[in-house]
């Protein structure tokens, strides 16, 4: 559908001759879009000639290790067939392609081909009958044998300071690694097929599918990796990946999706889909900051982006920023060798559940001695059993202990109980048992003596709740000469006994990546694509004579104080963000130049301030500093849950995301030296 174009090699024509748009209706395929702001925005811009193509992700080690260990989609089957029915029918009115990546949520073979299920089922429905879609799937599975034959070459190491060594252990236990794949398999494909119509892919680096439409159309090659054009050039490819495929999350407020204009020297412009938000500079700088260890340097396969002297400038319609000077820096200019993240997941037992809460206000003293009460009565009434098990609370509204005053304003207090162990009955029967003990446990000054513990939410005294997994690997493992390509010679098209027209089916391989290539639906292939106008002169909430349909602010005084006292009062935005499964990242981002010039100049943030109010040593700290671009400071600590560094998910999670563990800075109180200098720029 799409096709490549030549490469200008003047720098002035590079920098202004578009060489495709990209429109990112949603930032997780699964989670809904909106149909009507995805079709204003495709209009006007199908109708450039440029080529045109939606791209999107669709999945995330954020949630935990269950997707991957229990080979579970990432939502539910019925949304992901609802968002594919929107976007195929967008692929046939626009004759454009649809590509994304991590099929199913984790990306694993299985995933993949569920997606193309779910394409043939789209294309079977009544009033579909026109359709015809040439579909590629891209698969990532990878042999256990493969990661064992690296890990004994020493070619396997942890993906960051956090993550513990593979082991032999580690690799018997996981269920189904994965290799997650750069562009170079999507543009392998697209060469291959360059009449293609979507592109369902495995596993992959969330950018990959919109660096390798990029590259493919440009002719890029990558084999010419020490060329400075081409260092900008995948740079800026990555760069403008990273933005989109997270959505609308680089714009003021969030918006749904986004769009992009590329250009050919690796420059781009971003705007949002939704038409009352906007892009700012700082928005579209600080989206580099989000989820990763640092803001500047972000890792990938086959090398990293490094942002230290990309610009970001505001268009005339006030909603849209041109973003220039990023730069790739590849593996091979160190001569060292590719390398792909392994991600895979392991079941450690079952769990069980119950949850209520206690309002007796004698019970919520003293409420630390019921818990141990009842940990000691379900190690005696379990005494018998010799497999390991364990039994922990998540708790609610619990007082200080050591903090009298603490304890008289808590009312409440809200228990989960939560049990591990190698089977479902003996999880239970813990967990039952926990439940007991919490309810009929007596205490000194008990009066309520019907029971301690108001329970029953949902029908249920104790829940059920399946596998507990963990992450057991999150690693990079280098490749071969190769082996970072598409093995087209593996590839086999042949028809399902259950397929509504043929869906391929990619048969056992021995290198890394894959493709099955289908013709699905029934309706006959158009030899053009459709040349569609706009409509009553509007894009996307943006008249074309470029007035501005959203309010810009004036972004002077910080949150409308006048005098700031922390710095929850001072920061625009005060968040933390999961950075991987291992680590916990923290971004703090100002509104104006003149405060968070000032916050820098007062050292108040320095890594003595995060491990005080993290409880830290300096040493553990993983990254701290500015980011002059964003107005930012960020950090970055490990991920730790009872004393101990943990990965995400498993056993006893509360924040799989990570995102309240912020408040310890919003809390920090400014100095007042900095207060009163604060007070008299305000004044």
């Amino acid at each position: 559908m799409p096709s490549a174009t030549s490469n200008p090699t003047n720098g002035v024509a590079a920098a202004s001759t578009p060489l495709c748009h990209i429109v990112t209706p949603v930032g997780m395929l699964g989670y809904g879009l909106r149909e009507d702001e995805t079709t204003a925005a495709l209009r006007p811009l199908v109708a450039t000639g440029i080529p045109t193509a939606m791209i999107l992700d669709s999945g995330s080690t954020d949630s935990g290790p269950d997707r991957l260990a229990e080979k579970k989609l990432g939502s539910p089957r019925t949304s992901y067939t609802r968002d594919l029915r929107k976007l195929l029918k967008l692929v046939h009115d626009f004759r454009i392609p649809l590509i994304f990546s991590s099929a199913g949520g984790c990306g694993i073979d299985d995933h993949v081909n569920e997606m193309m299920k779910i394409i043939e089922e789209i294309c079977a429905e009544e009033g579909n009958e026109e359709y015809s879609f040439k579909t590629i799937g891209i698969y990532s599975d990878i042999d256990k044998s493969i990661i064992r034959e690296r890990l004994k070459a020493g070619a396997v190491r942890g993906c960051g300071a956090c993550v513990p060594e593979l082991t032999e252990e580690d690799i018997d236990a996981s269920t189904q690694p994965v290799a997650q794949m750069g562009a170079e398999p999507f543009i392998d494909a697209m060469k291959a097929n360059p009449d293609f119509d979507v592109i369902v892919g495995g596993r992959a680096y969330d950018p990959a599918p919109y660096v390798a439409y990029c590259a493919y159309l440009s002719k890029l090659n990558l084999d010419d990796w020490n060329s400075p054009v081409v260092q900008r050039q995948w740079g800026g490819f990555s760069h403008m990946g990273k933005i989109l495929e997270c959505g609308g999350t680089c714009a003021i407020p969030k918006s749904h999706g986004a769009i992009a204009t590329v250009y050919q020297d690796g420059g781009f412009t971003i705007s949002p889909l939704t038409p009352t938000a906007r892009c700012t500079p700082v928005s579209v700088a600080a989206h580099t900051m989000y989820e990763k260890t640092r803001p500047d340097i972000l890792h990938g396969p086959g090398g990293y982006l490094d942002l230290n002297v990309a610009t970001y400038e505001q268009m005339a319609d006030q909603r849209s920023i041109k973003v220039g000077g990023s730069m790739f820096h590849f593996l091979e200019q160190d001569g060292l060798p590719y390398q792909v993240k392994l991600e895979a997941g392991a079941i450690v037992g079952y769990r069980s559940m119950f949850m209520g809460s206690v309002r007796d206000p004698i019970l919520i003293k003293q409420f630390s001695s019921l818990v141990d009460l009842v940990k000691g009565y379900a190690a005696d009434q379990h005494s018998h059993v010799t497999e390991k098990w364990e039994l922990d609370f998540h708790l609610y509204g619990k007082p200080d202990d050591s903090n009298e005053e603490s304890a008289a304003l808590s009312e409440e207090i809200f228990l989960i109980g939560e049990a591990l162990a190698p089977t479902q009955e003996l999880a239970t029967s813990i967990a039952a048992t926990a439940r007991i003990a919490v309810m009929h446990g007596s205490y000194p000054g008990q009066k309520a003596t019907a029971g301690n513990f108001g329970f029953g939410i949902g029908g249920k005294s104790v829940i059920e709740l399946g596998p507990c997994s963990r992450f057991s690997m999150y690693h990079l493992m280098e490749l071969k000469d190769g082996e970072r390509g598409l093995s087209l010679e593996d590839s086999i098209v042949t028809p399902t006994t259950n397929g509504v027209n043929g869906n391929g089916v990619h048969k056992q391989r021995k290198s890394l990546f894959t493709q099955a290539v289908s013709l699905i639906g029934k309706g006959s292939r158009p030899s053009a694509k459709s040349s569609l106008a706009t409509t009553n002169g509007h894009v996307n909430g943006v008249k074309s004579n470029g007035t501005n349909a959203a309010t810009a602010s004036n972004g002077l005084k910080p949150n409308g104080l006048t005098r700031p006292r922390t710095l929850g009062d001072l920061a625009n935005v005060v968040r933390s963000k999961n950075a991987g499964p291992y680590e916990i990242t923290f971004d703090l981002i100002f509104e104006s130049r003149e405060a968070y010039l000032k916050v820098k100049e007062s050292g108040l943030l320095t890594k003595k301030t995060i491990a005080r109010a993290y409880s830290l040593a300096e040493s553990d700290i993983l990254w701290c500093g500015y980011f002059d671009p964003a107005q930012a400071f960020k950090a970055t600590i490990p991920r730790i849950r009872a004393g101990k560094r943990r990965a995400g998910g498993g056993f006893m999670e509360n924040d799989v995301h990570g995102s309240q563990q912020h408040l310890a800075l919003v809390n920090i109180k400014l100095p007042e030296e900095l207060v009163e200098d604060l007070v008299t720029w305000l004044d």
